[in-house]
């Protein structure tokens, strides 16, 4: 019986650093449709998105079986709170991939982002995705070293959505509102894509040292 409630508890970590995958694929199409003014990656991202949800509701099921027929306590009490908490994490960093896919598709055929922005975005993506990477191999490992290393590679996404408000502010703008609040919203989509994916981290930290680091904000 024992063997079998930690496949479950196993299965469940499986699960979601699989989500993890998802979310990393997700943004990595998201960010490319976005800078190459793919229609057809964006749609992808945006129909692809319902599959993540689907993976969201069966692991907390697993996880709230877990809870009800078999008790769980100590850390094993911890794994299961933190997939549920966890989970609705990575499942809102798919929400944000979508939500860049989705002003792709929305402006298309024309380019959200002008020229001199977008390279800007597309470090901003390979961090996102990184990050997302990042957490799905700690959330396998446990290892609270690589969760903690993760905040620091946040705040090279931080440098970047705040050197966006510097450039928007800038009275050299010259791309008038429209473009302005794209670029507003879109910063902060993978801003907050990469606080999602350090609180992921920082679940697996309470996972194994029953201490949470530091405030949640996302």
């Amino acid at each position: 019986m024992r063997d079998a409630y930690q496949e479950q508890l196993d299965g469940l970590a499986d699960g979601l650093a699989g989500m993890c995958t998802d979310v990393a694929v997700a943004m990595e199409k998201a960010t490319r449709a976005l800078l190459e003014t793919d229609l057809q990656l964006a749609e992808q991202v945006i129909s692809e998105d319902l599959q993540i949800d689907t993976i969201r509701d069966a692991a907390e099921e697993r996880a709230f079986a877990l809870l009800a027929l078999q008790a769980p306590v100590a850390t094993d009490l911890r794994i299961v709170v933190a997939a549920i908490h966890g989970a609705g994490d990575i499942e809102r960093m798919g929400d944000l991939a979508l939500h860049v896919a989705q002003a792709a598709r929305r402006r298309h055929p024309q380019p959200v982002l002008p020229a001199e922005i977008a390279p800007y975005f597309a470090e901003m993506g390979r961090v996102g995705v990184a990050l997302a990477t990042k957490a799905g191999e700690v959330i396998r490992s446990r290892d609270i070293e690589a969760a903690a290393a993760l905040e620091a590679d946040d705040d090279a996404m931080d440098d970047l959505h705040k050197h966006m408000f510097n450039v928007l502010m800038d009275r050299n703008w010259s791309h008038g509102v429209e473009a302005a609040v794209d670029v507003t919203l879109l910063a902060r989509f993978y801003e907050r894509y990469a606080d999602h994916a350090v609180a992921v981290a920082r679940r697996i930290v309470y996972v194994v040292t029953g201490s949470m680091p530091g405030p949640l904000t996302v």
